[in-house]
């Protein structure tokens, strides 16, 4: 009995341990910097699996995990081309123009200066980012749309915990130049770049992608955990071969090490998040655009009524998925405006065209569609977001009969044939 209590003991304390490390690893994964001040208890779970969460991070993904005492940042490889773009932004605020990326990273610059100690002003910080504006011969304005923008910066370096707001706020320096004091989290400002500076003779090379060897099954795993989905003609050869041969391994990998459940369809692969905790974007979710989004999704298949493996012809040659008129995507944007009016943002309302630029954003970002020259190319996994049709909840003797009858999903099977399912990350 004894024996029997320690080897249950034994297995349950094996599971809970494989439970943290896969929670520590999603965190990571969604929050590559993690500090004490801004997530105590997230770093304290990355720093008490550090080894384990180091080795599954290079072996899996190629990855390398930096644990300190007071903060831990996973340094990513460098985005498959054909994946959404990802836009710098603080929360739900603007996404980053060219002119913030280059106020922020005049910020770091200055946070590096040698006078900079472990507090500093608001405005000694901006006249040291000034100073090297100046260097550099970067033209700055000392106008308020500027200092927002530098705000914005800022803000970025606040939500990730290299700065803390102790007395005063970037904010209201920005709108009243009220003075404040920021506390600088200076042993995280060398790891911020993934590459560091002395190792780089040009941008050109600071922006250019480390050649690897080939390593079809490490650059799949990264395609499947950083993008929303990923569509068959993307594949290289090596990857389709390891999707073909290696599915079980490759399904068990992201399982039991990030939460992610594999679906393989004829027009593409997905790793999906049943928590839709690790998504950077809310879909389906609450607002004007969010909404818009998912009706003009459904609107768009009903009027198509597209088939599995139905592709497109395109000026560079066919690809999967259904193509719409531009015509067609502003009449329907249109009508979804006039039978929601009441709900939705007036402004938005009031502009079809911006509401459809914000839209077509957004869907771009999940990888759902992709703006063209010759309309709006939908890809199939939009059908996974069509509403399920209202039905009584089945019987528990009829859920386990479907359960013991269902078939596998078959790689074969088309996400347009497919009914609804669980948010895609």
């Amino acid at each position: 009995m004894n024996a029997a209590r320690l080897a249950a003991a034994s297995a349950a304390t094996a599971e809970q341990e494989a439970s943290e490390r896969r929670t520590a690893a999603r965190t990571l994964l969604g929050h590559p910097l993690l500090t004490s001040r801004r997530h105590p208890e997230e770093l304290a779970l990355v720093r008490r699996h550090a080894m384990a969460l180091k080795t599954t991070f290079s072996r899996v993904l190629g990855y390398h995990l930096i644990v300190e005492s007071s903060f831990a940042r996973l340094v990513k490889a460098p985005l498959s081309p054909d994946g959404p773009q990802r836009v710098a932004r603080r929360g739900d605020g603007p996404a980053f123009t060219p002119q913030t990326y280059a106020l922020f990273a005049l910020a770091c610059a200055a946070l590096l200066a040698p006078g900079i100690g472990e507090f500093v002003l608001i405005s000694s910080l901006v006249d040291q980012l000034r100073a090297d504006a100046a260097a550099a011969e970067v033209t700055l304005q000392d106008s308020p749309a500027e200092n927002r923008r530098l705000a914005h910066a800022l803000g970025l370096l606040i939500e990730w915990g290299v700065l803390s707001e102790t007395d005063g706020s970037v904010q209201a320096w920005a709108e009243r130049k009220e003075e404040g004091v920021l506390a600088v989290h200076r042993s995280l400002l060398p790891h911020l770049l993934a590459r560091p500076l002395r190792d780089a003779a040009s941008l050109q090379a600071l922006w250019a992608v480390p050649e690897e060897p080939a390593e079809p099954r490490r650059s799949l795993r990264r395609r499947l955990v950083e993008n929303p989905l990923v569509r068959r003609e993307d594949l290289s050869d090596g990857e389709r071969d390891v999707l073909s041969r290696e599915r079980s391994e490759l399904t068990r990998l992201l399982d039991e090490h990030f939460g992610l459940t594999l679906e393989v369809r004829a027009e593409g692969v997905l790793a999906y998040d049943t928590d839709g905790a690790l998504s950077d974007v809310e879909f389906p979710g609450p607002g004007t655009v969010r909404q818009a989004a998912l009706l003009l999704c459904d609107a768009l298949i009903d009027l198509g009524r597209p088939a599995a493996g139905v592709s497109a012809q395109l000026a560079d040659g066919d690809t999967s998925g259904m193509l719409v008129a531009w015509s067609t995507v502003a009449d329907e944007v249109t009508h979804l405006t006039e039978r929601h009016h009441r709900a939705w943002s007036g402004a938005l309302v009031a502009d079809p065209g911006q509401l459809q630029a914000e839209v077509i954003a957004l869907l771009e970002s999940l990888s759902l569609a992709r703006g063209t020259p010759e309309g709006l190319l939908v890809h199939a996994a939009v059908a996974r977001y069509r509403p399920a049709p209202h039905t009584a909840e089945p019987s528990r003797a009829t859920r386990r009969l479907h359960d013991l009858s269902a078939p596998a999903a078959d790689a074969q099977t088309g996400l347009f044939d497919a009914g609804p399912a669980r948010e895609v990350r």
